[in-house]
């Protein structure tokens, strides 16, 4: 049997295990995933997050490639066992794990690098925890028509990808975003290959305040059901009203999700507009587990 020593963690209560594997030696099967993640029978989480070298995996080879200082790769699985490309919450609790633990060193100002399979992610500690770069954006797979348990009639939807898909959709009311049922996956009309990301928005009240656009969110993860929060669905989320808007609406935004508040801003690049996510991260407890 194999036992890991984890670390529970959460952003805005988007929650995961992680463990620490430098050399790569400890590769967990689907099934096993599957295991740690479950809320009655293992330890629980939206995902699982295995913190290893990336000259210890294949996929940190691109990372490396990209930029030599991408140490670590965050190699992140959602919580039915699929890998999956990124994860905007994943990736400051990711960047903590490893300022905890003393596997990484960073100073107020300066940039921790971290590998992913959506690409290297530019990470710095800032007053709300820590802002990820999480690079360029694009309008990607449509306007599929999405239908959810508890919303009267089919909604159009905005395909986002932000290193993995996202379909927005714009509801009329608080009242119509807290009444939805998320308890299965919503229905995609024509479907998107590899599944997608669901985020339900509303406005903020007021939509715009001192300058910074305002949103209400709910999301359904491809692999992980409703979640409290979801980092890349609220960039999606804040990219989709601002799209919306017009060419008039903020770059700054704040996003509210059931377990709380993230930030998001759209900034010009050399290479094309990039979108960063800032927001807490924590650890809250620690532990040892022998796998079935």
């Amino acid at each position: 049997m194999t036992s890991i020593n984890f670390v529970k963690g959460h952003g805005t209560g988007n929650d995961f295990v992680l463990f620490a594997d430098p050399d790569g030696t400890t590769e967990l099967t689907p099934q096993e995933i599957v295991w740690l993640c479950d809320r009655n029978f293992g330890v629980g989480a939206d995902g699982l997050i295995r913190v290893v070298r990336s000259e210890n995996i294949i996929d940190g080879a691109q990372s490396l490639a990209e930029d030599e200082a991408a140490e670590w790769f965050m190699d992140y699985w959602n919580s039915d066992g699929s890998p999956s490309e990124m994860c905007g919450n994943g990736v400051r609790v990711f960047a903590h794990f490893l300022l905890t633990e003393g596997l990484a060193h960073n100073e107020p100002g300066e940039t921790l690098v971290v590998g992913t399979r959506a690409g290297v992610k530019d990470v710095q500690r800032n007053r709300n925890g820590y802002q990820v770069d999480m690079g360029r954006w694009k309008l990607d797979g449509g306007e599929p028509l999405v239908r959810a348990r508890d919303l009267d009639v089919a909604r159009p939807g905005l395909g986002i990808n932000v290193g993995n898909p996202h379909v927005v959709v714009a509801l009329s009311s608080v009242e119509e975003l807290e009444r939805l049922d998320l308890s299965s996956a919503p229905q995609l009309t024509p479907e998107v290959p590899h599944g997608a990301n669901v985020e339900f928005v509303v406005p903020g009240d007021p939509p715009v305040a001192d300058g910074v656009g305002q949103v209400r969110m709910r999301v359904h993860e491809r692999g992980s059901g409703e979640t409290l929060s979801c980092g890349t669905g609220a960039v999606a989320a804040a990219l989709a009203v601002r799209h919306w808007a017009g060419k008039n609406a903020p770059h700054h935004w704040r996003v509210d999700v059931p377990g709380g508040r993230v930030a998001v801003r759209m900034f010009p690049t050399e290479e094309g507009e990039h979108v960063a996510l800032s927001g807490p991260a924590e650890l809250v407890f620690r532990g040892t587990v022998t796998l079935p």
